[in-house]
């Protein structure tokens, strides 16, 4: 069928804006962290809300109401558990992977490389695009969060507080 009725349409063009305009205010209103780069705890809240949008403006049978107040309830969640996460770091590590690194001292992690599934391609390329030529220019390269890398060069080797947070524990190489 191509086409029932203009009341559909303009249903769809009132809910689709109001639902759009309301996810705009709670987003903006819950803070800096929701749209901060994501982590897997972030996508989730993220699928989540962008499949609640679509079901409230399509569903006749959800209402706007309903539908603002599943938002509410996604970005609420996301919101307090973000809050615990930021104060409680047992609980953060429930919630978010912790930094690992993937490379140390002219040597690939590769227990870490492959729990990650992440070879030394990989590495390659981001290091490329970072704007390094060598690897010896390289002092560590950290997996974020994120899933992003981060590469540290050679003059921060003294630099403790550049490996802050992350598992030093894994920077033996395999033998």
């Amino acid at each position: 069928m191509l086409f029932s009725n203009w009341n559909d349409i303009f249903r769809i063009l009132i809910i689709g804006c109001m639902s759009y305009i309301s996810l705009i205010i709670l987003v903006r209103v819950s803070g800096k962290r929701t749209l901060a780069k994501m982590n897997a705890f972030d996508f989730t809240v993220s699928v989540a809300v962008g499949s609640t949008l679509s079901t409230v403006i399509l569903d006749k049978n959800i209402t706007l109401a309903e539908g603002l107040t599943a938002f509410a309830v996604l970005i609420g969640l996301q919101y307090i558990l973000a809050w615990f996460a930021s104060r409680n770091h047992k609980f953060r590590s429930l919630l978010q992977a912790s930094p690992e690194l993937v490379y140390y001292d002219g040597h690939y992690l590769k227990h870490i490389m492959k729990k990650n599934r992440i070879d030394q391609q990989d590495i390659y390329q981001w290091t490329r695009s970072q704007g390094f030529t060598n690897m010896d220019q390289i002092h560590a390269i950290v997996l974020e969060t994120n899933g992003k890398m981060s590469v540290l060069q050679s003059e921060e080797k003294g630099s403790e507080h550049a490996l802050n947070d992350v598992d030093t524990d894994s920077a033996k190489p395999e033998q």
